[in-house]
C-alpha cells in the first residue's frame, strides 16, 4: 500500500485493538457507488460515514450505501435536532475529508449511530481515511468498536 493516510489510520486503529487491512483502489471510492463498483460488491455493503451536528456535539452516522439518512430519525434517537456538518467541521472532528471519513479511530471518540440494515450483511466496507482506500469488517464488530447505537436511519 502506498497511501500514507491509510497506513497511519491502520496503525491508529491497531492501538484500539482493531486490525484492518486497507485495500487501495485505483479509482476514487469517494461515493458509495464508486466504492461498490471498484470492489465488485453491492452498494448496500458500503458504509457511508456521515457527520451531523446537534446541540450536544457531533454524531457520526454509519449508513448503508443506498440509504439516505433521515435527520428526523437521527434527531429522535438523540433527542435533539441535527444538521449535516460542513466540510470544515468534518475535517476538524474526524481528521479526514468528506469521502474518506472512516467509521472509527478519530482524534476524539464520536457518538455513533449505525444503520440497522448493515447488520444483515456478512461483511461491509468502510473508508480507511482516504478517498481511495477501504477496509472490510463484520458489521457486528464495527458496531462494537464504535460503541454504536443501532437504529433505523432512513
Amino acid at each position: 500500500m502506498t497511501d500514507a493516510r491509510a497506513e497511519r489510520y491502520a496503525a491508529r486503529v491497531a492501538e484500539l485493538g482493531l486490525t484492518i487491512h486497507p485495500r487501495e483502489m485505483d479509482d476514487s471510492t469517494h461515493t458509495a457507488e464508486q466504492a461498490a463498483a471498484a470492489l465488485g460488491c453491492g452498494v448496500e455493503a458500503i458504509v457511508k460515514s456521515l457527520l451531523f451536528v446537534g446541540a450536544s456535539g457531533p454524531v457520526l452516522v454509519l449508513a448503508s450505501g443506498p440509504n439516505r439518512v433521515d435527520t428526523a430519525l437521527i434527531a429522535a434517537v438523540l433527542g435533539e435536532p441535527v444538521s449535516m456538518a460542513d466540510a470544515k467541521t468534518v475535517k476538524s472532528v474526524t481528521g479526514s475529508s468528506i469521502g474518506g471519513v472512516p467509521p472509527v479511530g478519530h482524534p476524539e471518540p464520536i457518538r455513533t449511530i449505525m444503520d440497522e440494515t448493515l447488520l444483515s450483511l456478512p461483511v461491509v466496507w468502510a473508508a480507511a481515511a482516504s478517498q481511495t482506500t477501504v477496509f472490510d469488517i463484520e458489521p457486528q464488530r464495527l458496531a462494537d468498536v464504535t460503541n454504536a447505537t443501532i437504529a433505523r436511519v432512513s
